[in-house]
């Protein structure tokens, strides 16, 4: 009995052979470019990128267009994972002390590009200011989910060890060969912060450029609307989210928590991951939704979410993920998420999301020769517009230590500065977003502004992460050592 399009059920068919041979081989391929990627220029998600573009649309569109859309889907689901495990983790210390220098690195990263855009397609290149802005604006954002896969990927590596005449926290700081966690360092707690507030800025921009159809006259109702309250509602939301999240977590949920949820999780141990995966999912899908319908960023939700939970146990608590043979202290949140979701993050979701990023590549419309070298002009400007970032370390601790006498003060470690620079490069899913947005809901943003756009977009993507892990490959423990930025000891 068939399935109709009025019928109560779909009809189950097993897939035909040629169907399951292409899903096996893109899942291999996704796995097999992971690693080659990883083994040849430290950044595997540059491989998952180029399966995503040969098995996609850009090139041999091997899968079919609903498939394509469900990974995308499923890709989505993995973006936001990587934020929630990235707030689950981040040290909340380093965050509220460093809340000032992450603020001012965003806002570099964000009016430098745009401004560079303006110079150089606007004064150079001829383009309509509002065609400037619209590609400045998608080269303003940094991908949160590289940002993550990056920390998290360099976390998992060995390094060589520290440099004895560097600037490092003492002799047995950073043991030889041992991986370093970079999120639990000043510099990767700048970088995700400022990662953070350049997609909050871009998706706010994001607001205005869907609506600056209605400067050309759109009929549309929504061209009527308040335009400032169109810019100033996703601000305000995610100000208002950001500064009420810790006061919840501080006066009313995490005293709750620690009196009546805690001891029970610690008395019957057997039971925390059950307890800790069911309040994890409740509390991401509140944040989601709150994000959403109040008009700030899914993915500052989901960031939220995860340093929410991760403030609620005691600081003894907060520690990093178990190893498989202790058992002195219950599970925190941490653990329940390696615990349950670590493996199809890792091999599922984290994939599918990289590769769909090389879905959305307009792969064929970038060859054309006007388009490629002023795409790589651009391309360069704009790798420079996020490198400039990094002057924010020398500069922060030139004015922390101005005050002391010449012989005391600390020498500038370069490798830190170019570290949090090279990773604020990578534009991925939120660049590729701001600029189709421009391209199919605005009339002012041209064909060869968009490819133009795109290049640089694309090639930031690859070239960010293959510096950041080229660099940590030479200079990681020396990093990670480093008294002023490295691995903190925890306040108190």
């Amino acid at each position: 009995m068939a399935a109709h399009e009025n019928s109560t059920f779909l009809e189950y068919r097993e897939p035909n052979m040629i169907s399951i041979l292409t899903l096996i081989s893109f899942f291999l391929f996704l796995a097999l470019a992971e690693w080659l990627a990883d083994k040849i220029i430290r950044a595997p998600l540059i491989g998952q990128i180029i399966v995503g573009l040969v098995y996609g649309l850009p090139l041999a569109n091997i899968l079919i267009i609903d498939w394509q859309e469900t990974f995308l889907a499923l890709g989505y689901l993995g973006l936001i994972l990587i934020i929630f495990e990235g707030g689950l983790t981040i040290r909340l210390d380093l965050l509220r002390r460093n809340l000032g220098l992450s603020v001012v690195a965003a806002l570099l990263g964000v009016l430098t590009p745009i401004a560079l855009s303006f110079a150089l397609l606007y004064a150079g290149f001829g383009s309509a200011p509002l065609e400037a802005f619209i590609v400045g604006t998608a080269l303003c954002s940094t991908s949160l989910g590289t940002t993550f896969a990056i920390l998290s990927s360099a976390s998992k590596a060995k390094t060589r060890p520290p440099d004895q005449n560097s600037d490092i926290l003492d002799s047995d700081a950073t043991l030889p060969n041992d991986p370093v966690d970079y999120s639990q360092t000043r510099v990767g707690t700048v970088l995700v912060s400022a990662a953070l507030i350049d997609d909050v800025c871009g998706l706010v921009l994001v607001s205005v450029i869907h609506n600056l159809r209605g400067i050309a006259g759109s009929e549309d109702d929504s061209g009527s609307e308040n335009l400032g309250w169109i810019i100033g509602r996703p601000v305000l939301a995610s100000v208002f989210m950001a500064l009420l999240t810790p006061v919840i977590s501080m006066f009313l949920v995490g005293p709750a928590y620690r009196r009546f949820v805690e001891p029970r999780v610690r008395a019957a141990q057997r039971w925390a991951h059950v307890s800790n995966i069911l309040l994890m999912a409740g509390v991401l899908g509140g944040f989601l939704a709150i994000a959403a319908y109040a008009g700030a960023s899914v993915l500052f939700g989901a960031f939220l979410a995860g340093a929410f939970l991760s403030s609620l146990p005691r600081q003894d608590q907060v520690e990093p993920p178990l190893p498989e043979a202790d058992n002195a202290r219950s599970p925190g949140f941490a653990d329940t998420f390696d615990h349950y979701l670590g493996a199809p993050q890792r091999f599922v979701f984290q994939p599918l999301f990289f590769a769909s990023i090389g879905f959305a590549i307009p792969f064929v419309e970038l060859w054309t020769g006007e388009v490629i070298w002023k795409g790589v002009v651009y391309t360069l400007l704009m790798a420079f517009g996020k490198l400039i970032v990094g002057v924010v370390v020398p500069v922060w601790d030139l004015l922390a230590h101005w005050h002391k006498a010449d012989g005391q003060r600390k020498s500038v470690s370069w490798s830190l500065a170019a570290l949090l620079g090279a990773a604020m490069v990578a534009r991925g899913e939120i660049g590729l977003l701001i600029i189709q947005v421009g391209l199919n809901e605005t009339p002012f943003l041209t064909q060869k502004a968009f490819a133009i756009g795109v290049w640089a977009i694309v090639l930031n993507t690859i070239l960010g992460p293959v510096t950041v892990g080229m660099l940590l490959r030479r200079a990681g423990a020396d990093i990670a050592a480093n008294l002023r930025w490295g691995v903190q000891a925890k306040a108190g």
